[in-house]
């Protein structure tokens, strides 16, 4: 929910200012099929059993990582995509400081609290990392769960995006203006 909320909330404010949802159809981004993959992978790694393999951890950091790039290939073409990976690199360190675990304040399932870990999680205490930067947040409701503070600055930064492309109608980045001009 962390991440459609923003999404639907940006969009929203920008309809409400004028915006247009046929701007979306004008936005052309660098390999959009990376985020199929990421999105894939990180609901893969934790949100199934799948969580359970050891190895998938360096699966889900790699994906992580996939997220920062693909935003930065795309920052002349998404306002404010900046933010995602501003977010994605704060939770990346956090998640290198911990043996590639994400600590996490409350433990999300038994097995986590039996052994300390699980996936790509692993239970916060005095031997963790960053413990500031992990999740920690906790929020009630339909939105649920335990969120970090590059979480929040991811969802942050989805909701500029989706109201920046929503409100304002797309412009060539400056690659497809050099192009152009060739």
């Amino acid at each position: 929910m962390l991440i459609v909320g923003p999404i639907v909330i940006g969009v929203v404010a920008g309809l409400v200012l004028g915006g247009r949802m046929s701007n979306w159809s004008e936005v052309h981004l660098r390999w959009p099929w990376v985020v199929v993959v990421v999105l894939a992978v990180r609901l893969g790694v934790a949100a199934t059993p799948l969580g359970s393999f050891e190895w998938l951890r360096f699966v889900y950091v790699a994906s992580v990582a996939g997220v920062i790039g693909w935003t930065l290939l795309n920052v002349d073409r998404l306002f404010g995509i900046w933010l995602v990976s501003l977010g994605s690199l704060t939770n990346l360190v956090v998640i290198c400081a911990n043996d590639f675990r994400m600590p996490i304040a409350a433990p999300r399932t038994s097995l986590l609290a039996k052994i300390g870990h699980y996936g790509q999680y692993v239970f916060m205490d005095a031997h963790t990392r960053l413990n500031w930067l992990g999740d920690w947040m906790g929020v009630t409701g339909p939105v649920g769960g335990v969120f970090s503070p590059g979480d929040v600055v991811i969802g942050v930064g989805l909701g500029v995006v989706s109201f920046a492309i929503t409100r304002f109608p797309g412009s060539p980045s400056k690659l497809d203006v050099s192009s152009a001009q060739h």
